[in-house]
């Protein structure tokens, strides 16, 4: 066995756990998720501001992308899961000191998202009418929900090829080369997007294709950069085209503990599409509303997003290292991490929630309920932002079928079902569905932990078999 020289240590040595102590575990924690979180932020503005210019437009035009967003991420999850079971791999590999199987994997996760990414832009380019339809899409806005649709399926291969090199790197705790790449095409696309959108000299105005077409554009800059930095290789990965061959074994561990996860988020997906069909009912006010304010929260959620990452690589080394005190103890920290990042942000949410929304739609009905969005279910979540930093420590563990089940559980067994019976049921509207987005937060959260006291997830793979 090949034992690696560490470039990208973030307070680990190799195959002998991390630093233990309590200063040197939020540091390594904060090397990882504080590139991410600002790379994050950056795109999380992006998408405000092709928010910000659609809704000059009109209400309709704002809200296409906003139903697109459901359907496309439906698809693009596939992605996170494969490549979450990449960083797993790599992640328990350097854990090991093992530098041929961290290239390996890279190589082998590479290759299977290459693949899974074009056959589900085939997918999606198939299903998008008739899954509009189904969603009760009002006619103002399928035609534009349509078009974006068509048009960014095409970016799903660009997106994975950026995945892959997000996972291996982060998984070797450096998360700022991808966060370089990612934020090269997120300033290209903010760029692309009023001149696309609004047209410049011999530009023509292409409106919601438009923005579209900046998303796709600048996600094949972030492909080639991505694909760029993987073949030049640095940390002992480097892709090649004879290491990326299928493996057989390789692949079927990989989609072992990928495809868990995969469909969880893929149904939890699926899930908010049907959702979105809820959304529907209540018209065009409704639709801006929980559009601007999905986006705004994912905004606020952007700190539990880097932490959980940061957590799944610790305590992927942890594990691989047979070290189990201290994956205990990287999740402590996140925990507290999240707790420091998070009630700022939701408080402000809380509070001004509404002046948020007014900053990207001026229809005063859609201000009142994204104001009563806000209220509702900001308390819930600080909660399932926790949770959310639990599923990163079983994501490093290799236990993706308990992060699954929960996916599935809080978006079909609690929200859907709650949202339908009282959105039918009662006469309270939209606030039907912000109801059952608080108690499936809550719910799923109350499990979560539950499961982490009873240290099952530990036991999910054996580091001496990987």
């Amino acid at each position: 066995m090949r034992r690696m020289r560490d470039d990208t240590d973030c307070g680990s040595t190799p195959g002998h756990g991390l630093d233990v102590s309590r200063k040197g575990l939020f540091k390594a924690l904060l090397n990882i998720a504080f590139p991410m979180m600002l790379g994050s932020a950056i795109e999380a503005v992006y998408n405000l501001t092709d928010a910000f210019f659609l809704g000059r437009l009109g209400t309709a035009e704002v809200g296409a992308p906003s139903i697109a967003f459901s359907i496309v991420f439906f698809l693009t999850v596939f992605g996170f899961g494969l490549s979450g079971a990449g960083m797993t791999l790599i992640a328990q590999s350097k854990g090991k000191g093992d530098l041929d199987r961290m290239n390996h994997y890279m190589n082998q996760s590479t290759s299977l998202l290459l693949c899974a990414s074009v056959a589900l832009a085939a997918i999606g380019a198939l299903v998008a009418a008739p899954l509009l339809r189904l969603l009760n899409t009002p006619g103002e806005v399928y035609g534009f929900a349509l078009v974006y649709m068509r048009i960014v399926f095409l970016g799903i291969p660009f997106t994975f090829a950026y995945f892959a090199l997000q996972s291996s790197f982060t998984a070797l705790g450096d998360s700022a080369t991808p966060i370089k790449v990612h934020l090269l095409a997120v300033g290209l696309n903010v760029a692309l997007d009023p001149v696309l959108i609004y047209g410049l000299g011999p530009i023509p105005a292409f409106g919601v294709a438009g923005a579209a077409i900046a998303t796709v554009a600048s996600q094949g800059v972030g492909a080639a950069l991505s694909i760029a930095v993987l073949r030049r290789g640095r940390s002992g990965l480097r892709l090649s085209p004879a290491a990326m061959r299928p493996s057989g074994g390789s692949w079927a561990l990989l989609l072992r503990i990928g495809l868990p996860s995969s469909v969880g988020q893929g149904l939890s997906a699926f899930g908010f599409t049907v959702l979105q069909g809820v959304v529907n009912l209540f018209g065009t006010s409704a639709i801006a509303a929980f559009g601007v304010g999905n986006r705004l929260m994912n905004m606020f959620d952007i700190p539990t997003h880097g932490i959980a990452s940061a957590t799944t690589s610790l305590v992927g080394r942890a594990m691989g290292a047979k070290d189990e005190k201290t994956a205990n103890r990287v999740v402590r920290a996140s925990l507290a991490m999240v707790v420091s990042f998070e009630i700022p942000l939701l408080a402000l949410s809380f509070f001004y929630g509404g002046g948020l929304v007014r900053l990207f739609v001026a229809d005063p009905e859609a201000i009142r309920l994204g104001d009563l969005m806000f209220k509702v279910v900001s308390p819930s979540l600080l909660m399932f932002g926790l949770y959310f930093a639990l599923s990163g420590a079983f994501q490093g563990a290799g236990d993706t079928k308990v992060i699954m089940a929960l996916s599935v559980f809080r978006l079909w067994v609690v929200r859907v079902p709650i949202a339908y019976f009282l959105a039918y049921g009662t006469k309270i509207g939209p606030l039907s569905i912000w109801v059952a987005m608080f108690v499936s937060n809550f719910l799923t959260a109350a499990i979560g932990f539950a499961y982490f006291k009873s240290g099952r997830w530990k036991r999910a793979l054996d580091p001496d078999r990987i």
